[in-house]
């Protein structure tokens, strides 16, 4: 009996009657006891639990856009190289993209930083490239645009398109004179396919024109939409020739005499990279800067199937910089008094996106298998470019939704990532053209005339 009356008194002792006169103010004191009272143990101990978790900071998960480990496929060496191109990305593009996006610029003091990684060309073997996988150089480039799909867009032209039709299409002396300095981004390359008026009709419309004659090579015409145009010192051209109405390829250097760039101006996509429309006059090539290997259409394409298959990773980043950017938002947003990543709506878009981001992933890891396998088709690439590029659109669109309106300001970056989306849906062939690449595939039928 003394031990009750002894612990009583020193709960008495330990009532805080201030606050309990505050909480009497904002509740029937009598009434929460008599509430309280009538509980049974499994209720009582329910509403405990919630009082000793009320103050407890709710831990988020880290945020980890690869939900099926693809880069556990990657060795030690690989996985490193990773990693640093992303610290590269976030901590020296990520701080400043959005300025120079806004104001449609590049920030060409990044070029010798990018030099560093040393990943241009990053599956070539010799001429100071490093000879790695074509897998490991889909996850570079999806680190890349995962930050910023502009600077994932020149890379891919320096080290994609223009590097790869001079290693590709180019002879051992051209290989030598102008791959290394374009590794090291001492030289900037650019590719100049698409025209005016033929895009989706390039095998067999190209208007730009070569001529052989007793001077040299001459080519006339205009290509438009051409990355890294305005400081290219040199770009790789497609031209149809007069005599028999092939496509060859040229390397031009962009001092050439008849050769000029007009830089494409109000884009709404991909704004850092400086597009060009090119004009040549009566240009002059001698046959040492002509493409050997670059016979015909079919050639072009050659080039053109293993860069398909980087934009498909370009959009696999695309989407899951927007993807991530959204669910960290939604971890930090309050509504109604918590996060609204709480809320079933919000985790139900963020399911969608995330189920989306992973098919895109496993596709373009398997894709990059065929393609160090030595078994990548024209159809693999194009199937793995169209439904990469339409989920991409999918996910950036949701990342914008559950941001609401913050997700139309640059600060937030999904407004990024939803405008650049446009461009890589659109670019190295169309969905449609694309899709009628895989339609013929499977059908063994022909719908492009």
């Amino acid at each position: 009996m003394l031990d009750k009356i002894k612990k009583t008194i020193e709960l008495i002792k330990s009532v805080d009657f201030d606050a309990l006169q505050k909480l009497n103010e904002k509740v029937d004191l009598k009434k929460l006891m008599e509430s309280v009272g009538s509980l049974n143990d499994d209720q009582l101990k329910g509403i405990v639990h919630l009082l000793n978790n009320a103050n407890k900071k709710h831990e988020v998960p880290p945020i980890d856009a690869d939900f099926y480990n693809i880069g556990d496929k990657l060795s030690a060496d690989d996985r490193a190289l990773q990693l640093k191109v992303r610290g590269f990305m976030e901590k020296e593009i990520a701080p400043i993209v959005n300025e120079y996006w806004l104001h449609d610029e590049f920030p060409k003091e990044i070029i010798p930083k990018l030099s560093e990684l040393n990943i241009a060309g990053l599956s070539f073997e010799g001429y100071g490239c490093a000879g790695k996988s074509s897998l490991l150089e889909g996850i570079i480039a999806c680190e890349l645009a995962r930050v910023d799909a502009s600077i994932a867009t020149f890379f891919g032209v320096q080290g994609g398109l223009c590097m790869g039709s001079i290693y590709t299409c180019g002879s051992e002396e051209q290989r030598q004179k102008w791959l290394p300095p374009l590794q090291q981004f001492k030289k900037i390359g650019a590719f100049g396919l698409t025209e005016p008026e033929v895009g989706s009709g390039a095998a067999g419309g190209l208007t730009t024109t070569c001529e052989k004659t007793e001077n040299g090579w001459v080519l006339n015409g205009q290509k438009k939409w051409i990355g890294n145009a305005t400081f290219a010192d040199i770009v790789v051209i497609w031209a149809r020739d007069v005599a028999d109405n092939q496509v060859k390829g040229f390397i031009v250097e962009t001092t050439t005499e008849g050769f000029s760039v007009e830089k494409i101006k109000d884009k709404m996509a991909l704004r850092i990279v400086q597009n060009g429309l090119i004009t040549m006059k009566n240009c002059i090539i001698q046959e040492e800067n002509r493409l050997p290997n670059a016979n015909s259409f079919k050639d072009t394409a050659k080039v053109l199937q293993a860069t398909r298959a980087g934009v498909a990773w370009m959009a696999v980043g695309c989407a899951r910089g927007a993807y991530e950017n959204a669910l960290a938002y939604t971890t930090q947003r309050e509504q109604f008094g918590k996060p609204i990543a709480a809320f079933q709506l919000i985790q139900n878009h963020l399911v969608e996106m995330l189920s989306n981001l992973t098919a895109m992933q496993t596709m373009v890891f398997r894709l990059s298998e065929l393609q160090d396998q030595g078994k990548l088709k024209d159809e693999h690439a194009s199937l793995a470019k169209v439904f990469c590029t339409l989920r991409t659109r999918d996910i950036v669109s949701r990342a914008r939704e559950v941001m609401g309106g913050n997700g139309i300001l640059l600060e937030y970056n999904v407004a990024r990532f939803l405008a650049d989306a446009e461009a890589i849906y659109s670019y190295e062939g169309t969905k449609e053209i694309n899709s009628l690449i895989v339609g013929r595939s499977i059908t063994g039928f022909s719908a492009f005339v």
